[in-house]
Order: structure tokens, then C-alpha cells, then sequence
């Protein structure tokens, strides 16, 4: 548990740095930015794919095509929908959507269990799970004073619909990419990191061209393939693609062998945090008492839960 619990850690810590690229390249397509992210997932997943030919050899065509919907769903249309809702009507509401997940999944995954394992009766799950609900919702409300008049009410309402796409789309990912790494305990994290990274490559290489042609064509502003500022999106989505994709998505799989699903999804609080610490640092601000408080809720109401997880029924 100690393990998958320092993997969901790491994991954390690399996925937060994908709240603060769309903030800091505010004059690119959220799509543009997710089709860079994985981009360089693919191109970065080709290294490890050679030096695990046999591992990836070895995965079946429906394996494949495992890997190809988690990453669809997980991976491109998660943080296109995310970059694109933070963009619109800014970081403090994208924010507080996403930020529901560790409730959200740890909810779902307890009423369709995949194995005994991971169910845990709601009188024990309900305290933890109120005491992240809690520190959410101070983090997230401090986060809402950040709002800026400078967006319509359609913008803010289109930043919403997204953002709620995006947590169903992440809301369905960690869940269903458990259940297959506890049914697959042959395949390496590190080998299915690599094949959903392998398995978005035919999909985003050509759907990036394809962008390029319709803003082209529609006589859009977007400076194509690289845009304004090409030096730092090349590098944030070289960052990105090997810390968040890769690495993150490795560190993700060891947690789910190795955690029931629910206390995976509380510890995805972990990326919410990261993402609070890096939007601080980026602001060049010191976190308000009201912050400092939700936090200290957040953290513990994850001890909260592994303890609960930990303790027989």
C-alpha cells in the first residue's frame, strides 16, 4: 500500500504541471495544446517501446485497443476539453470542476466495484470523503475570487460544459485503467504507459495536419504548426509529454495494481494539490488562511481515507 500510495504521489506532482501550461500559453488552442502534449507522448513513448520490443510485441490486438479508447478518452479529449475550459473562462472554475474527482471517483468506483477488494461499506468511506469535500470546496472558493470580469456569461458557461466533459471523461479513465491493470498483472505499468502513448501516435500526428488545413482555410489567427511563441511550447510540450504522459501515467498504473479503486480516486487530491502549489508559485503568491485551511483538510482527509482502506472491514 505504502508503494501505490508515494506512486499516486509522484503521479500527482507530474499531472499538476498540465494546469499550468494552458495558463502559461493563454494564446493557443486548447486542442493545439493537447495535440502537442501527445505528440511528444508518442514520439517520447517510441525510446521505451524499442528498449521493451518484447513487452510490446507481446500485447494483443484487443490489449491495443485498450489502450487506444483510455488513451482517447484519458488523454486527448481529457485535457483538450480542460485546456480549452480554462482558457475560456479561466483557471478558479475549470478548477473547482476537476476538482471534485477524488470524490466523484471514489463514489463511482464504490458502486460498481470491480473486485471485493475495492468496495468499502459508506458509513466508513462517508468521513473522509467529507473532509476532502470540505477542503475542496474552502480551496476552491478562495480560487473563485480570482474571476475576472473580463469574459461574457457565454464564455464562462462554455469553460463549464467542458470542464464537466473533462471529469467524466477522468472520471471513466482511472477506473477503467485499473480494473485493467489488476486483471493484467503481467503487463509492466511501464509497458502500458508506453502503449497508450504508442497508441495515440496514428491519431494525433495526422489530426494535428489536420487542424492546420481547416485554420488555414477558415483564415483563423493561430500561427500554424508552432504558433507565436514556439520556443517555449516546444519545450512545455516536451515537459509535459514525458513528466505528465509518460512518467505520470507509469507512477498511475503501480497505484492502480497496487490500490483498491477507491482509495485511488481519493488520492488523485494529490494533482490538485500540485496544481494549487505550482499556480502559487506561477502567481508569485502566498496562499490565503482560508487556503492553508482547505488544505490541511485535503491532507487529511487522505489519511483519513488510507486508514479506512487499512482498517479491517
Amino acid at each position: 500500500m505504502l508503494t501505490g500510495i508515494l506512486c499516486a504521489l509522484g503521479a500527482g506532482l507530474m499531472w499538476g504541471l498540465v494546469f499550468l501550461t494552458p495558463v502559461m500559453l493563454p494564446d493557443y488552442p486548447g486542442i493545439v495544446l493537447s495535440f502537442g502534449r501527445y505528440i511528444a507522448f508518442g514520439l517520447i513513448a517510441l525510446v521505451p517501446a524499442w528498449l521493451g520490443r518484447k513487452e510490446i510485441a507481446a500485447l494483443s490486438r484487443a490489449q491495443w485497443w485498450v489502450a487506444f479508447r483510455l488513451s482517447l478518452v484519458g488523454n486527448l479529449l481529457y485535457y483538450a476539453a480542460l485546456a480549452s475550459a480554462i482558457q475560456l473562462s479561466g483557471a478558479p472554475l475549470p478548477t473547482l470542476l476537476i476538482g471534485t474527482l477524488p470524490v466523484v471517483i471514489t463514489m463511482a468506483s464504490n458502486f460498481a466495484p470491480g473486485r471485493a477488494a475495492d468496495a468499502v461499506a459508506w458509513r466508513r468511506l462517508l468521513p473522509a470523503l467529507a473532509v476532502i469535500g470540505t477542503g475542496l470546496l474552502l480551496v476552491n472558493a478562495a480560487e473563485l475570487e480570482q474571476l475576472d470580469g473580463n469574459r461574457s456569461l457565454t464564455q464562462y458557461l462554455q469553460g463549464c460544459a467542458l470542464a464537466l466533459l473533462a471529469l467524466a471523461a477522468w472520471t471513466w479513465y482511472p477506473i477503467r485503467n485499473a480494473r485493467f491493470m489488476q486483471q493484467h498483472p503481467q503487463i509492466r505499468s511501464s509497458t502500458w504507459a508506453t502503449a497508450q502513448g504508442l497508441a495515440m501516435l496514428p491519431v494525433v500526428l495526422p489530426g494535428f495536419v489536420l487542424y492546420g488545413a481547416i485554420a488555414h482555410v477558415s483564415g483563423a489567427s493561430y500561427a500554424f504548426p508552432l504558433g507565436p511563441r514556439p520556443a517555449l511550447f516546444v519545450g512545455m510540450m516536451l515537459l509535459i509529454g514525458l513528466c505528465a504522459s509518460w512518467l505520470g501515467t507509469m507512477l498511475w498504473n503501480h497505484a492502480s495494481a497496487r490500490l483498491p479503486t477507491s482509495l485511488a480516486g481519493q488520492l488523485i487530491v494529490f494533482e490538485t494539490l500540485s496544481a494549487l502549489a505550482y499556480a502559487f508559485l506561477w502567481r508569485a503568491a502566498v496562499p490565503s488562511a482560508q487556503v492553508l485551511a482547505g488544505i490541511a483538510l485535503l491532507i487529511v482527509g487522505v489519511i483519513l481515507a488510507i486508514r479506512t482502506f487499512r482498517r479491517p472491514a
